[in-house]
């Protein structure tokens, strides 16, 4: 019995806070998006199915401006296997006028299947890391996260073009040039500016 409690007490010093999605906070459409297991982990923010951050305890403010790059926890990945991690806002600059969509907010390949299943991503950086930090007044913007199965042949990389920005990437254009067929996880969440 003194476990329980010692447990609740410890969640509560770590502050890891778990948001839970209702039905109504989604759209079918953002809802179905996520599936095969990824979770994307905010020092107290553990995301494993598609939601919206909530205002409160300040983790829209901490998501954009406080934290680094989470840590990405995978239970199905094949050790012998790599890995490709995009990370996208496809509501870029607003959700209205997606004019420069794809941005990519982040972009590692080689990941090795044993750091994905110890949430330990040891892989080739294409993009650093870039924070969700969507405009004031551009409403909800959408952060995916995809996980592909890499192929075993030839390096993968990005066009001159493509290293020049970040904004209007043809993410399609990507995966079909390195063949890397359809996601093997995937999972959003759905911020707004802080100040908003």
């Amino acid at each position: 019995m003194a476990a329980v409690p010692f447990l609740v007490l410890c969640a509560c010093v770590l502050g890891l806070y778990h948001v839970e999605a209702t039905p109504d906070t989604l759209s079918s459409v953002d809802s179905s998006f996520c599936q095969g297991g990824l979770h994307v982990i905010y020092p107290e923010l553990d995301i494993d199915k598609c939601l919206i951050i909530p205002k409160d305890r300040k983790l829209r403010e901490k998501v954009s401006t406080v934290w680094k790059a989470p840590q990405i926890y995978f239970t199905g990945a094949d050790k012998r296997k790599l890995y490709v991690l995009v990370m996208a806002d496809p509501d870029a600059p607003s959700n209205t006028k997606p004019t420069s969509a794809y941005w990519r907010h982040w972009l590692v390949v080689n990941i090795q299947g044993t750091g994905l299943k110890k949430a330990q991503i040891q892989g080739t950086t294409l993009t650093d890391y870039s924070a969700p930090t969507p405009p004031k007044k551009t409403g909800f913007h959408r952060y995916q996260f995809m996980l592909f199965e890499q192929p075993p042949y030839g390096p993968l990389s990005l066009t001159e073009e493509e290293k020049s920005t970040r904004g209007k990437w043809d993410l399609r254009a990507f995966v079909s040039r390195f063949d890397l067929g359809e996601p093997v996880a995937t999972v959003q969440f759905l911020t707004q500016n802080y100040k908003d």
